[in-house]
């Protein structure tokens, strides 16, 4: 198969022609239709992720595509139906597992880090029984390989750890995939939205994602007073949806009193740890929640939305890309929206800088 893989952290991204994997017990193999090119990627390729452990490595976590080949023991998906996976991928055995908690399974794998993931035209999913959730035939891949990362964080982490309400100011730090997609989760929701970023083109992504309110943070000394100053006395929910110390600070100092922030963007330890303001935690009994993807089992409500046409993840999608294209896309990590490689795409003759129907500034 061709794949992107590199041999050293920050090292050459190359495609290469590497073996075909092979499908594991319980598993599939899956025939990549479409991969998101997501920030986590651009981290592990940094040496950012411990699980990274062995070179050549293939990045990629967000995908969907059809089933290939079930591996011994899987009797509810056969070759040729339509799939995507959660990010994190369950064991289906562990404690976690069995109170429904598969996004913090114990053995967790996770493609593109554990394991070669979906910059190729192959990829091995393990558990698939647990792990594989089918698509709606009217949903399209280049869609549904928004959902098992970015798409899928946000709705959990606005919905379930944020618990955000109709009518609730909720504060998102950070517009990118993630961030976007919890403007628009929120919005649906009939929550107030405050979007902010140093990006104007992402701002007025949010914005049109259905933004109330959004903010520059590169125009404000006090990022989290400005926030509250749009929320009228502060948010009841606030997002980092970047993954920064300042970010994360940002969004605590957020909050009015009981509210509640989540943290959904990777702080890696390079990054310097958060200096959160655990005495305003404490006098003004705010809750601090971390939020790590949604299990397979709870992409149902979600589903039922998108094919609803409530949630469009759709509209987020930026840039369809060839497969030649990614190491381009995941070194420089630039631009607003999400940014889909379709692994069997032929390269555009602008060099696979062809766009999808997203949303665009």
């Amino acid at each position: 198969m061709q794949a992107v893989a590199y041999d050293s952290f920050g090292g050459p991204l190359e495609i290469r022609e590497l073996p075909d994997p092979r499908v594991p017990p319980g598993g599939a193999v899956i025939r990549v239709e479409a991969t998101g090119v997501c920030r986590s990627d651009w981290h592990g390729w940094q040496g950012h992720d411990p699980d990274i452990r062995s070179f050549p490595h293939v990045p990629g976590h967000e995908l969907a595509g059809t089933v290939e080949e079930a591996g011994a023991g899987v009797a509810g998906f056969r070759p040729g139906d339509r799939v995507t996976v959660p990010f994190v991928c369950a064991c289906g055995r562990c404690a976690s597992c069995a109170a429904g908690d598969q996004q913090v399974c114990e053995a967790q794998t996770q493609p593109g880090f554990t394991h070669w993931g979906s910059f190729a035209q192959y990829v091995a999913i393990d558990a698939a029984e647990v792990n594989l959730v089918r698509l709606p035939d009217e949903m399209a891949c280049t869609t549904a390989a928004a959902l098992g990362c970015r798409f899928a964080t946000a709705f959990r982490a606005v919905l379930a750890q944020g618990r955000v309400r109709a009518g609730e100011w909720l504060a998102v730090h950070g517009c990118g995939g993630v961030g976007l997609s919890a403007v628009m989760v929120a919005a649906a929701a009939g929550a107030r939205v405050v979007a902010v970023d140093v990006s104007p083109q992402a701002l007025e992504l949010a914005r049109r994602c259905g933004a109330a309110a959004v903010v520059d943070a590169s125009a404000h000394d006090d990022v989290a007073e400005a926030v509250r100053e749009a929320a009228h006395g502060g948010a009841h929910v606030s997002l980092d949806a970047l993954g920064s110390p300042a970010t994360a600070r940002a969004s605590v100092g957020s909050l009015r009193r009981r509210g509640r922030h989540v943290q959904v963007g990777l702080l890696p330890p390079g990054a310097g740890r958060a200096d959160l303001p655990m005495e305003r935690v404490i006098g003004w009994e705010l809750e601090i929640v971390g939020s790590h993807g949604m299990a397979a089992h709870a992409y149902g409500p979600m589903m039922e939305l998108v094919r609803a046409g409530t949630l469009r993840p759709d509209l987020l999608v930026g840039r369809v890309l060839a497969l030649e294209d990614t190491p381009a896309a995941l070194a420089g990590m630039s631009g607003a929206g999400i940014t889909v490689i379709e692994p069997w795409r032929r390269r555009s003759s602008d060099h696979g800088s062809g766009h999808g129907h997203g949303l665009r500034a």
